[in-house]
Formats: C-alpha cells, sequence, structure tokens
C-alpha cells in the first residue's frame, strides 16, 4: 500500500487548532495563511507521494554501503535529493535573506511529517541540515552566514551534527575532541565522532560539519566546550569548493532500522589537523549547540508522529484486504475482513488516536513557536516560548513513544504476516526504534521536563497549561452530546492527575531528588497524553460545529468518534501514570542497586 499524505486531518490540525489565520497575523507571515497553507501542503504531497515514499522500502532492502572512505547511499535517493532541494523545501522556513521562503514553521512542521511518513531514512539528511541551519543562523558570524548558509538552503550542502564520541556517549562533558589554535584565526580538529547522521554520502557537494571540540586549556566539563564547523571541503572566499578537508568517514554502522540513512563514524585530523573555524565565542558551544538540538528535537517528534501515520496506513489497508473468521455478531454469513472484528477496531482506533493526539500537539506547538519568534507584544513572546519549551520534550518523547505503540500494533493487525518482512509492517516497526533514542533518549527529555521545565518554575508553566486545559472542560459542559460529556469527564480527571504529579515534581527535586527523576518518564508521558487529549478536545468541538454547518460528514463523524475513544482508552491511562509518578516513584528510587 503506497503512502498517501492525510492533508484533511493536517489542514485541519492547521486551521481549526493551531490557528494559521492568527500565525498570518504575524509580522513576516502575512503571505502565510490558511491558502498558503493548503497550496504547500498540496505540492510536497505530490514529492512525498510520487517521488520519496517509493523509496522507502528499497532504502530497507538496499542500505547506504561504504566502500574505501565514500559512502554511496540506495540507489534513486540522490536524484529524489536534487527533486526535494530543487523544490526549495530545505528553505521552506528559513529566512529569505539567505534564500530560504521564510514560512512559519506551523506549515513546515506538516510538511516535515510528510517527508518522514513517505521516507524516515531520506528525511534524516535535511533533518540535521535544518539544525545545522538555526545553529549557525543564531550564532554564525556575518562571514560565516553568507559562506554557508546559501548553499545549505538551496540544498547543494548538507550539514552535521557532530556530539557523540564513544567514550563520551550522552556525556558531553567527556568530549575529548580537541581544538588547537592556528596563527590565521582558525584551528585544527583532533578526534573521533561517531553517530553522525548522513556524516559521509553523495548527495551533495558538501557536507557541513558543526563539531563540539576543546579548545587547548579549556576548563574541563561542559564549560570548556566550543563549537566549530568542519566542512568536508575547504571554501574558498569567492564560496568556491577546494582542498579536501581532513575529516573522513571511517566506517558506517549496520542498524536495526533506517538502514538507508549512513550513520558514520568521522575521523577528524589523522593527516595533521581538519580545519575549524570557531562558531561564536569559545567555551559557549553547548549553548550553541542546544539550538541545534532543540530544533532537531521538534522533528523528531514529527517523525514519531510520521512513521505513525504511515503504519496506521497500512495497517487499515492490510485490515479491509486480509479476510479471515465470521464476524461475532453474525453480521455476514461467512468470513469477512478483519477489520469487521472489534479487537482489530480498537487496535486501529487506538492507532488513529494516539497519531492524531499527537499531530494536534505538534501543530499547536509549533504555532507557539511562530509566535514566540514573531508576536509584536514581547509578554505574549513570552508566554508563547514558555509554551512551547514546555512541549518540546512531551512532542519528542510523547510522540516518539506512542510510535513505538502504533507501530507495533501495526505488526499486530497483519498477524503472522507482520513479522514477514516482504509484507512492510516490520519496518516501520525497526525505523521507529530509534527515535526515543537520538536527540535525547526519552529519559533526557524527561529529566529535562522535570528540572528546566517544571521545577526552575514551581511548576509555573506547566499549572498555567492545566489551566487553560480547565477553559476547555467548561466549553464542552455547556454541550448536549454524549461524546461531549464523556471527553469532559476524562479530561477533567486527566487534568487534576497532571497537576499533581506536578506538585510532587515540583516539590521533589530538592529534598527527594531521586524519588522525583524515578518518576519523570512516567510524569513525561502522562503530559504529553494530557496535552494531546487536550487538543483531541478542542478538534472533537470544532468537529461538531462543522457537522452541524454541514461540512464534510465524513470526515468530521470520524473526528469526533476518534477523539471520544481517545478520552475513553487514552486519556483513562493517565491515573496509572499519576500513581507510578505520585505514590511509586520513590520505591524505585529507594532500591539497591546490589538487588539487581
Amino acid at each position: 500500500m503506497s503512502y498517501r499524505a492525510p492533508l484533511k486531518d493536517m489542514l485541519f490540525a492547521i486551521r481549526e487548532l493551531a490557528d494559521i489565520e492568527a500565525v498570518a497575523a504575524l509580522p513576516g507571515h502575512e503571505e502565510a495563511g490558511f491558502e498558503t497553507a493548503q497550496a504547500v501542503l498540496e505540492e510536497c504531497a505530490k514529492l512525498a507521494e510520487g517521488v520519496i515514499a517509493p523509496l522507502n522500502w528499497e532504502g530497507d532492502r538496499f542500505p547506504s554501503s561504504f566502500h574505501d572512505g565514500h559512502v554511496t547511499t540506495t540507489p534513486g535517493f540522490k536524484d529524489a535529493f536534487r527533486q526535494f532541494a530543487e523544490g526549495g523545501w530545505q528553505g521552506l522556513q528559513h529566512p529569505a535573506d539567505y534564500g530560504g521562503q521564510g514560512l512559519p514553521k506551523t506549515i513546515g512542521a506538516a510538511c516535515i511529517e510528510m517527508i518522514n511518513s513517505a521516507n524516515l531514512s531520506f528525511s534524516l539528511c535535511p533533518l540535521l541540515t535544518d539544525g545545522a541551519i538555526e545553529a549557525l543562523l543564531t550564532a554564525g558570524s556575518d562571514e560565516q552566514k553568507s559562506i554557508y548558509l546559501p548553499p545549505m538552503i538551496e540544498g547543494r550542502w548538507t550539514g552535521t551534527m557532530n556530539l557523540t564520541e564513544p567514550q563520551a556517549g550522552s556525556d558531553l562533558a567527556a568530549v575529548r575532541t580537541r581544538a588547537e589554535p592556528q596563527p590565521d584565526g582558525t584551528y585544527r580538529i583532533f578526534g573521533t565522532k561517531i553517530f553522525i547522521t548522513y556524516g559521509e554520502h553523495d548527495m551533495a557537494e558538501n557536507i557541513v560539519h558543526l563539531v563540539l571540540a576543546r579548545v587547548t586549556g579549556a576548563p574541563d566539563g561542559v564549560k570548556g566546550i566550543s563549537l566549530f564547523v568542519v566542512p568536508k571541503f575547504l571554501v574558498g572566499a569567492d564560496g568556491g569548493l577546494g582542498a579536501r578537508n581532513d575529516a573522513h568517514c571511517v566506517s558506517i554502522e549496520h542498524k536495526l532500522g533506517i538502514k538507508a540513512s549512513p550513520t558514520a563514524v568521522l575521523q577528524f585530523g589523522d593527516h595533521g589537523g581538519a580545519v575549524g573555524y570557531l562558531v561564536g565565542q569559545e567555551n559557549r558551544g553547548l549553548e550553541y549547540m542546544f539550538v541545534m538540538m532543540n530544533a532537531a528535537r521538534y522533528a523528531v517528534g514529527m517523525q514519531g508522529v510520521a512513521i505513525a501515520e504511515r503504519a496506521y496506513q497500512k495497517a487499515v489497508a492490510y485490515a479491509r484486504d486480509r479476510v479471515q473468521s465470521r464476524p461475532v455478531d453474525g453480521s455476514t454469513p461467512g468470513a469477512a475482513p478483519i477489520i469487521h472484528h472489534p479487537d482489530v477496531k480498537r487496535m486501529l482506533l487506538t492507532m488513529r488516536a494516539l497519531t492524531e493526539g499527537c499531530r494536534a500537539m505538534a501543530m499547536v506547538g509549533a504555532a507557539a513557536y511562530d509566535a514566540a519568534h514573531a508576536h509584536p507584544d514581547a509578554a505574549a513572546r513570552k508566554q508563547n516560548q514558555a509554551f512551547y519549551e514546555f512541549l518540546v520534550p512531551l512532542i519528542k518523547g510523547y510522540s516518539t513513544e506512542m510510535s513505538l505503540e502504533v507501530t507495533s500494533l501495526g505488526v499486530q493487525v497483519h498477524g503472522g504476516m507482520g513479522f514477514i518482512e516482504e509484507t512492510g509492517a516490520a519496518q516501520h516497526y525497526r525505523d521507529a526504534r530509534i527515535l526515543t533514542i537520538y536527540e535525547g533518549t526519552t529519559a533526557i527529555q524527561a529529566n529535562d521536563l522535570v528540572g528546566r521545565k517544571t521545577a526552575r518554575d514551581g511548576g509555573g508553566v506547566a499549572k498555567a497549561i492545566a489551566g487553560r486545559i480547565e477553559v476547555t472542560e467548561g466549553e464542552l459542559g455547556r454541550r448536549d452530546s454524549e461524546a461531549a460529556r464523556a471527553m469532559q469527564r476524562s479530561l477533567k480527571a486527566a487534568r487534576q492527575a497532571f497537576v499533581e504529579a506536578v506538585d510532587f515534581i515540583a516539590g521533589g527535586t530538592k529534598g527527594q531528588p531521586n524519588a522525583a527523576y524515578a518518576g519523570s518518564v512516567p510524569y513525561l508521558l502522562l503530559a504529553g497524553n494530557v496535552v494531546a487529549g487536550w487538543q483531541m478536545a478542542r478538534a472533537l468541538m470544532v468537529a461538531e460545529d462543522r457537522l452541524a454547518e454541514g461540512t464534510d460528514p465524513e470526515f468530521m463523524k470520524a473526528k469526533i468518534a476518534t477523539a471520544r475513544f481517545y478520552a475513553d482508552h487514552v486519556l483513562s491511562r493517565v491515573a496509572g501514570l499519576r500513581q507510578a509518578v505520585v505514590e511509586g516513584a520513590a520505591g524505585v528510587a529507594a532500591m539497591p542497586v546490589d538487588a539487581f
């Protein structure tokens, strides 16, 4: 079954939940209203469905290969990337001053989802390039911006993020790659970086590596880390490519999934030192890299939504075709397609509800990002920035954990055939498995949510969100429909559990730090569930209103039914998560290490 972009649901979320017209009222986004969003999404869907999606299984069967220092990508990837670049998709959200289109994140997020649904391995190249562009926009010098940004935004060059080292993992304080200052103002870089996505490939003229390294004599720990641009090919003053830099791929990893995406081991400085250029100031590299990481974390959350959507579409198609067993209600005289069986319906509804909830949460987060950067009122910018920052670990952490459940259910719907590679369901399951790990594991996202996003302000932002959810409960209560009443009951219970968890986390990080952090992942899952459920509640009300107007009845009825299912089957999980956080986390923290 080929991929079809869920344009109706995306546009529903963009217009009704993210309020694209409010985004279009922001300075600089005046041309980015609903009509623009619809036109851009329709064009992106053509590329995703027609060019990139057909290569997904090919990439799994014929992964990128490494030979003599060079990486050859899956047949078809290079041409697909050329079409991606020529269409201007790399520069969609980036400034027009450097050749981008300057569109809001609210539109760009939907395009990110489509490209990732079409082909997760392919999409990782532009994902990392987007992050590198964001870091240079934030901290690069005017000269660095003028040299590197136009060809990266154009798609002629790509970018990478080089953090991890064999001995360091996620502990960046242990980074050993060193940078030696040179008389001409450059640095010589020496060290090894691992897990570098698209660290070497054949799809672009040049690769711009952003590398964390420690300048000779720098302080120990994270305070002594600097950020450097280390291009694969040196770049002349005129922007032309020069000699090959001393940065080389020595191997690529053999992985469980995303096999077509080359994950490189890069060696810097084996032949005298790789030439690097300091980004910003010395010893502030981690600060700059976090800009790149936050951009990437949001995008990885969209990858979770994307792979879940792909798995759902495949499962529905199979359930419609696969004939097995007579329905329990006797509605057909003989065997029927399995989509008639109640438990298959439950699995498909779970897949759809989780996917649509996370998509809505991510779109609302994108709109908050746009307002945080462009709103003319400083107080509104600050409020939206706080909201967006709270959502990032949820979008990344909850959406990717959700994708594991959805892709696993996709295999289950297929039954034994789901375990067979030729069916294709297994690839989605394997590809999704990395999403909870890279750009910071779920525990790292949860630690961020606990420490920076909840404890630091005493739960202020979290409780402000709870207050907005309570307003939605009131709106539901004024409706005379069973679906609205069911959603109100579930949302109210979930919101109350969320507040209790926030109080426990905010109050316990100093007195009971082990207990607070032992409950961090359940807290993240609880918060993500509630915020996504809140958006499903909003969607339910809009759908009821549109249905009453006679707008697209089939779609609106399905949206109402999906939201009701979310209330009954997904929000109901929150009570158990609250129990794990408030009552159960201390027991985990108290467990002696020797008992394992």
